[in-house]
């Protein structure tokens, strides 16, 4: 098969070896597959001399089912999330329990999009959000915009920072007001926007030195408030600050429990739902839902197409930060 690789830092398409379809998995003919810019940018960036493949979200169609796999049939299209299993490569070889079914009416290139979807659902439930409370999203990114129109969809009350005025003017055209361009007009309406209490939760979607904006973020907040990383942020910060309000900081790590757990995802043991509600395998169906109805809009956030034979000029347009949104594959049956 085809796949997308990095090495020493430039892009190259390799082939690699379909192997053996083994119990527990589905292969799929991939449609298309996300670039996830601030994961894979990163990665290519330190790219040795062995070669690495990229990617982890795509959409595509079942062609084979292993052994014990239940719920699933040939010709369904599925969303599909999490490497090695799913990468930017005409043919994938995927967990069940990493895929959801994706409705007719669903376009393929917004559920290519499912492993972005996931990580910016688990951020929120990471946040612990309920019914009414606010989150502030800093960066608004293809992530940062999922996050706030997730977040938009759940009722929470969604304030939105970028210093890329193009991407402001983006989430406000997906129906959220509260949406800033520099530091002083968020902290301007803060009072306002959360009845002087602050903050329930600061989602941060930024990558970079992290003090400063930690720092702020624990200003935000209310007493007994949480900040969430999701972004490659450093995390010095102000103990002080975090002591006075007892606040929490925490990581969201990818797109919920199960990632990185072989037994959950190579040997497709899924958790009891009474113990654990949101694997990242739900979390992948729950973003599929809010696309089938029409709760959450990808389109606009989707910059570019490129043939997978066309990789590297699709990477080249993400070295100019913040000129692109998001971008797919697409792969030729």
């Amino acid at each position: 098969m085809k796949a997308v690789a990095a090495v020493k830092g430039k892009i190259m398409i390799t082939d690699v070896d379909l192997g053996v379809l083994p119990e527990g998995h589905v292969r799929i003919q991939t449609e298309y597959s996300a670039i996830s810019p601030g994961t894979e940018m990163t990665y290519i960036k330190r790219a040795s001399e062995h070669q690495g493949l990229l990617g982890y979200s795509a959409v595509g169609v079942i062609e084979d089912i292993g052994d014990n796999v239940t719920g699933l049939q040939v010709g369904q299209r599925v969303a599909c999330y999490g490497a090695p299993y799913v990468r930017h490569a005409d043919w994938l070889t995927v967990p069940a329990n990493l895929t959801a079914v994706v409705p007719d009416h669903v376009r393929p290139e917004d559920a290519a999009f499912a492993g972005l979807g996931a990580i910016a659902i688990h951020a929120l439930r990471t946040a612990d959000l309920r019914f009414g409370e606010s989150a502030i999203i800093v960066g608004l990114g293809i992530l940062g915009q999922m996050i706030a129109q997730v977040a938009s969809a759940a009722g929470f009350q969604v304030a939105g920072l970028d210093l890329n005025a193009s991407r402001v003017e983006l989430l406000r055209q997906q129906g959220i007001r509260h949406v800033f361009v520099d530091q002083e007009q968020l902290e301007d309406k803060l009072r306002q926007l959360t009845g002087g209490h602050g903050a329930d939760s600061v989602i941060l979607c930024a990558s970079g030195p992290g003090e400063a904006l930690i720092n702020s973020s624990l200003k935000w907040i209310r007493d007994k408030g949480k900040i969430v990383i999701v972004g490659d942020l450093s995390t010095e910060f102000s103990r002080g600050l975090m002591f006075g309000k007892e606040a929490e900081v925490l990581i969201s790590r990818a797109g919920g429990p199960g990632r990185y757990d072989a037994q959950y995802e190579l040997e497709n043991r899924d958790y009891p739902i009474g113990f654990v509600r949101w694997t990242e395998g739900r979390n992948i169906g729950e973003y599929v839902r809010l696309l089938a109805e029409n709760r959450i809009k990808v389109e606009p956030l989707i910059s570019d197409i490129f043939p997978l034979e066309q990789a590297e000029e699709a990477y080249r347009n993400y070295e100019q930060p913040g000129s692109v949104m998001g971008t797919l594959l697409k792969y030729e049956k």
